[in-house]
């Protein structure tokens, strides 16, 4: 799954692509760029999606250049 795929998947968890940015406190605009791939996700952002969506989308999917292995819970 690309980091695309998982954005999109995350807001149709969470609704839709305005409810994921409402809950994020971003501008829509930044989240379809996320799910078209355009834009990168970033890290802080990945942990938060994966907390929202109760771990049904894992931040390893949204981010995975980020090295979770060695980062903090």
């Amino acid at each position: 799954m690309t980091p695309a795929e998982a954005a999109t998947q995350a807001a149709g968890i969470l609704g839709n692509k305005a409810k994921m940015a409402k809950l994020l406190d971003v501008r829509p605009p930044t989240v379809n760029q996320w799910c078209s791939g355009v834009r990168p996700i970033p890290a802080a952002r990945a942990v938060q999606i994966e907390n929202l969506t109760d771990g049904q989308v894992r931040r390893e999917a949204l981010c995975p250049s980020f090295p979770w292995s060695g980062a903090a819970a």
